[in-house]
């Protein structure tokens, strides 16, 4: 799971920015302004068939600052990304 849905900058990371587009859903914000600290990202790759699948996780980050349920409070009633 991405660590990003609980940190206080997830609205305006730029890193998260780019997990958000890799996966193609929505953007939080389409300007991002905060640009984090070493992040780590991992990415893992499946192959279903003919199908290439890439599933990109924020792992670690040294700009990470706790902020419990911040995406759940910005997507109220959506699905929480696992």
């Amino acid at each position: 799971m991405c660590v990003c849905i609980n940190c206080q900058y997830v609205d305006r990371c730029t890193t998260y920015h780019a997990v958000e587009g890799q996966h193609q859903q929505p953007h939080l914000t389409e300007n991002p302004t905060f640009e984090a600290t070493q992040p780590t990202i991992n990415v893992n790759i499946r192959n279903d068939g003919e199908m290439i699948e890439m599933e990109w996780d924020v792992v670690g980050c040294e700009s990470f600052t706790a902020d419990m349920g911040k995406w759940a409070r910005l997507r109220p009633g959506e699905l929480v990304p696992t």
